[in-house]
């Protein structure tokens, strides 16, 4: 399966069963940390991961490697961004419209920011583009923060994140999967998805849930 059908495939199974699916294939946790939450829609994306570092610092500079990043990665990224150094920063914001405007037309799916974003009202407004973050500060990065690195292994939410990697999102938080396993990890969702909505049938039957699974497990 190219690129093009694991993504779309995942588009057809829940956040959660693709969460259970990475815990039970890879033996650790895909899900990151559950304050990592849709901040400008609740709308759910899937993409490739594309990797930003950034740092702390005392000076004011541009972030070069998140503009040289969303002008470069590839159509269909999410961009991951981790705030190194201050894990879960919520202090000043990281992301915001600009950043959100150039990711938007270079055609990436959603950005997913271990620290802060800001201008949520513009960004829902105009771009209606999926931003998942810690926090919400109108604080700005200059000065604050700078852009390290881009293209690297971070650690996002409490997640090990590879560039490649495939990152879905909605309401119920976000989900890495590895791309050495994004077959098996796709294949089992569609299996926990498949067993879940025939155990709900059952409850619904059986207006039990302790009778409607014993049903389902009888099926």
């Amino acid at each position: 399966m190219d690129e093009d059908a694991i993504i779309d495939a995942y588009r057809t199974v829940t956040v959660a069963s693709v969460a259970d699916a990475v815990d039970s294939i890879s033996g650790r946790r895909g899900f990151m940390d559950h304050d990592l939450r849709p901040r400008t829609t609740d709308e759910p994306f899937v993409g490739t991961a594309a990797t930003l570092l950034y740092g702390p610092t005392d000076e004011t500079v541009p972030p070069v490697h998140a503009l040289d990043l969303i002008d470069t990665a590839p159509a269909g990224s999410v961009i991951v961004v981790s705030v190194g150094g201050r894990h879960g920063a919520p202090d000043a914001a990281v992301w915001g419209a600009l950043l959100s405007a150039g990711a938007v037309a270079n055609g990436h799916v959603a950005a997913v920011v271990d620290g802060a974003v800001r201008d949520v009202r513009e960004i829902r407004r105009d771009y209606e583009f999926p931003v998942s973050a810690r926090a919400v500060s109108p604080g700005s990065a200059m000065g604050r923060y700078r852009t390290v690195s881009a293209g690297e292994p971070i650690t996002c939410g409490g997640v090990l994140v590879n560039p490649g990697d495939i990152v879905v999102g909605d309401t119920d938080g976000v989900v890495v999967v590895p791309r050495a396993q994004a077959m098996a990890v796709l294949q089992l969702a569609r299996d926990i998805d498949a067993r879940e909505l025939a155990q709900a049938r059952s409850i619904r039957a059986e207006s039990s849930v302790r009778s409607g699974l014993a049903r389902a497990r009888r099926a």
